[in-house]
């Protein structure tokens, strides 16, 4: 059994549902002080996270990433019980084995090899953990970057152990990732008979043409980096339950992943403006959870692209393609963001899991880039 896997099972087995931590981050912080880290527990509210160094100088190249993990959903449809890590036919089986332990995993016994290579090596590297990734994200890596800018501690390049990759480990990076906007529309009408229409304002019938022209708006048209801004209603709701009672009100949910080629309060003031054109009454509440970032071509991109192609031998994609990740609250300190994880196939599904031969390839990778980087 590798290293890399036997601290992946170790970590696995610890029950962290968002966002409890359950002893990964000491377990985690006790390999990295034995190879020289200093490291710092930073707790904020319910939420447990650190902060590991080793090294005083620049440039800082730093791994992020989380211990929680999401629910299981019924235990009994799993083939194995989901925090007891099993291997059948070269696969690891377990809750967060690709989102994401097996990349925790992965980034400690990378560096623990290449310390024992290179004592001396250039730079600093650390490490930004937290348990609140799967959750609100309101406790965990935006606050330990509050915490970090308030003292002056810059992160000049950061991996994020994100399952990015699709049929191979390594096939795809993510230098970057959409901005999230999200909103809870409320449309107010007035409640009334079903039979006797012209005595109420039936909201659902009222925000129907502008819902149509919301869906087939085009926001932008994406450019080389980011595809076109998308928005998707997730939630309708209106209504007593009853057949003969026309709703007072229509609560609408819906979400823009935007790009870089339009900015959240551009979203907001056309979204209002769509509402307005079409005469509704309404109360809006806007959320938005994170902007897009984008890491073009350069040291770190290069580093990365160059350890895969050297340790699995084929070209990388760049992708800013998918949901959000903890890289929002890092890249607008001017650091350089990354993506680089498993695959991404069974993340948050039942019996959830990683290939034994890419995780150790995986870690083998990030080996690779610390060694390009910091010698």
């Amino acid at each position: 059994m590798s290293d890399t896997l036997e601290l992946a099972k170790d970590l696995i087995s610890r029950k962290s549902i968002t966002p409890e931590d359950e002893g990964c981050q000491a377990l985690m912080c006790a390999r990295l002080e034995a190879i020289g880290f200093n490291c710092e527990e930073l707790k904020f509210g319910e939420v447990s996270n650190f902060w590991a160094r080793k090294g005083t100088d620049g440039p800082v190249l730093a791994f992020a990433g989380h211990t929680d993990v999401v629910p299981t959903g019924p235990e009994s449809n799993w083939q194995s019980p989901p925090f007891e890590p099993t291997i059948k036919d070269g696969i690891l089986y377990g809750r967060g084995a690709a989102d994401m332990k097996g990349s925790l995993a992965a980034m400690v016994t990378a560096c623990e090899r290449f310390i024992n290579q290179h004592p001396d090596h250039k730079g600093s590297i650390a490490f930004l953990i937290t348990s609140d990734e799967e959750g609100p994200a309101k406790d965990g890596t935006v606050k330990v970057i509050e915490h970090l800018e308030a003292r002056g501690e810059k992160i000049d390049m950061c991996l994020v152990g994100e399952p990015t990759s699709t049929s191979k480990v390594g096939d795809v990076i993510k230098n970057g990732r959409r901005g999230s906007l999200g909103c809870t529309l409320t449309v107010h009408g007035q409640q009334g008979h079903v039979a006797y229409p012209h005595l109420a304002d039936n909201p659902v019938h009222r925000f129907a043409p502008a819902m149509a022209e919301l869906t087939s708006e085009v926001w932008d048209e994406g450019n080389e980096f980011f595809p076109a801004t998308t928005f998707q209603i997730s939630n309708i709701n209106a209504g007593t339950g009853a057949t003969n009672v026309i709703p007072g009100d229509l609560e609408i949910i819906f979400n823009f992943r935007f790009s870089t080629e339009v900015t959240d309060e551009q979203l907001r003031q056309r979204t209002e403006a769509i509402l307005n054109k079409h005469d509704l009454k309404y109360s809006i509440d806007w959320a938005l959870s994170g902007q897009p970032f984008l890491t073009p071509k350069g040291e770190l991109v290069d580093a990365m692209k160059t350890a895969i192609k050297m340790v699995c031998g084929y070209e990388t994609e760049l992708s800013t393609s998918g949901g959000t990740s903890d890289g929002r609250f890092i890249a607008p300190t001017g650091s350089q963001v990354v993506e680089l994880g498993p695959l991404n196939a069974t993340i948050h599904k039942l019996d959830e899991c990683v290939s034994i031969e890419e995780l150790d390839q995986l870690s083998a990778i990030y080996e690779e880039i610390v060694n390009n980087l910091l010698t």
